[in-house]
């Protein structure tokens, strides 16, 4: 029996990312609840959370459902920490049954996380609105607003929007929380988000390394109507053993429904507080585009000398096996060298249907040995496909994917941040504000960012991380010998493989939290305190 969906009753940005919908722009707001006590801060923040609920743009909005449906001009989406549904007066046996992860918050996972870039002092490069050490629960962070302009709407509609959350409010005793930079530099109230435009002033899915992003993301159960729901699971979903793709189950990307076990995890009771809604962790990512410049710069050269090939290609090849898909998202699979790649393009232009669909329509269990896309490459450890299967290494043709692979996706949502050029600096401030959608934090986003992305055993490379977004060794004591990434040769053509050294580091986290993503219906709930475990 397929799932149906209360779009009405869902957030809206987490069935569909809102760049998809026609949303380029956007801005994320923080705030936290005041009062002079636990009851006069509960009742600011259920005021509040009642006054912005019609504001609140629900899944229905970007549904395919013909032209009823007008999409508003900025969406508006909230979430909560921790600690402000605490404020917010939410009882403690609801509290209760929210996972650990969520309760310790990020900054508490950091070192798991690899999020401890600089040593014991990582967190004074975070962002100072994320500098919470040393600060009591009524301090911290309590609400995210996720603002997102539409392209048929005006910067100064966005401006309105955020000066009418911003005066709701504060009429509630909810105040704006600045902060959006490092410390010492001048504090801004909000971080906005932007789609990287071209040189004609239309959007594009780059982000600031280049590379185009935003190509795979899970199809669920229920995403889609029933008539498209197989055709977009193609390539998104789980390999079903038959040479076909199914769509993944809707439990593992919202609460209240089965997941890949079959299963509906426990979750905080009532069930309507749970029902529909999920977590997200949201992240702030600099990208030191200067840094990555110089070292794609320098390692072309030795890499085209290397392999006695042109400069040109030389560079682009490095860029598509540091990535596992050329700099334009053709997939490594699909072309495993430069020339393939020009091949591919001709065959298969831009904005074609054909094009779409080959981008995210392959397998891994050609290439088990990882001679045509490394095992190391980012897009290999963040979804293994069906690299994982037993059977890939014994009979591929029964590989019928991994629920080891099945059980970690996430949703990847949010924008870049920020302006850059080929003469930027690590300085600058770039890089991208990625929102990550999953119904268990540790099970999903914290696997993947600590045992894929940073211990790479299941890739068989030891230490080494992913060389994008990894936490790069210099060669200090505390971390072992400098970061490296390797290009691996065909075993066939008795060449030895590269081995690029001294990665620095390319992104830093700059600050983030764990954030609930409630229901229209806990909204609501929460709003006229009337959340009732019993």
């Amino acid at each position: 029996m397929s799932v149906v969906l209360d779009l009405a009753d869902i957030q809206g940005n987490i069935l569909e990312a809102y760049p998809k919908q026609g949303y380029f722009k956007g801005r994320t707001i923080l705030l936290n609840i005041g009062g002079d006590s636990k009851t006069s801060r509960a009742a600011n923040g259920r005021h509040f959370v009642t006054r912005l609920l019609p504001r609140v743009t629900t899944a229905l909005a970007g549904a395919s459902v013909g032209d009823a449906v007008r999409p508003p001009a900025v969406a508006v989406n909230v979430a909560f920490t921790f600690y402000g549904l605490l404020m917010l007066g939410v009882p403690t046996r609801t509290l209760r049954g929210l996972p650990d992860e969520f309760i310790d918050g990020m900054a508490a996972r950091a070192r798991m996380l690899g999020d401890d870039f600089s040593g014991d002092h990582w967190q004074e490069k975070w962002d100072t609105v994320w500098q919470n050490k040393g600060k009591p629960p009524e301090a911290a962070v309590h609400i995210l607003i996720v603002l997102n302009q539409h392209y048929t709407a005006s910067a100064a509609d966005l401006d309105a929007t955020t000066e009418a959350i911003v005066a709701l409010a504060a009429e509630n005793g909810v105040s704006v929380l600045a902060g959006h930079n490092p410390p010492g530099k001048e504090q801004t109230l909000y971080q906005d988000i932007s789609a990287i435009f071209d040189e004609h002033g239309r959007p594009t899915p780059k982000e600031h390394f280049g590379f185009s992003d935003g190509i795979s993301d899970p199809v669920f159960e229920g995403q889609y109507p029933a008539d498209k729901l197989q055709s977009a699971a193609i390539g998104q979903g789980a390999v079903d053993g038959n040479g076909a793709w199914r769509a993944l189950a809707a439990g593992e990307f919202l609460l209240g429904y089965p997941d890949e076990a079959q299963e509906i995890p426990g979750a905080a009771m009532p069930l309507a507080f749970s029902r529909n809604g999920t977590f997200m962790a949201y992240r702030k990512l600099h990208e030191h585009v200067g840094a990555w410049n110089r070292f794609i710069g320098e390692q072309a050269e030795k890499f085209a000398a290397f392999r006695g090939i042109p400069l040109v290609e030389a560079r682009e090849t490095l860029l598509a096996k540091m990535a596992g898909r050329w700099s334009d998202g053709v997939p490594l699979m699909k072309a495993k060298d430069f020339a393939e790649w020009q091949a591919f393009n001709e065959k298969f232009p831009q904005n074609s249907p054909e094009r779409e669909r080959e981008l995210v329509d392959f397998t891994y269990r050609k290439d088990i040995d990882g001679e045509q896309c490394p095992m190391t490459s980012h897009t290999r450890r963040v979804n293994t496909r069906d690299a994982l299967d037993p059977w890939v290494q014994t009979n591929p043709k029964l590989a019928s994917g991994s629920v080891l692979n099945n059980r970690r996706r996430i949703l990847r949502r949010g924008l870049p941040y920020g302006s850059s050029g080929p003469e930027a600096t690590d300085d600058g401030d770039h890089g991208i504000v990625m929102l990550v959608v999953c119904s268990s934090l540790a099970r999903q986003f914290e696997f993947v960012q600590q045992q894929w992305i940073h211990y790479g055993l299941d890739a068989n490379a030891g230490n080494d991380t992913c060389p994008i977004v990894g936490n790069h060794s210099q060669g200090d004591a505390r971390n072992g010998p400098k970061a490296k990434f390797v290009v691996p040769s065909e075993q066939d053509s008795g060449k030895p493989p590269y081995v690029a050294e001294g990665l620095p580091q390319f992104v830093e986290t700059r600050g983030g939290e764990y954030f609930f993503v409630p229901s229209l219906t806990a909204l609501r709930m929460i709003g006229m305190g009337t959340v009732d475990p019993t």
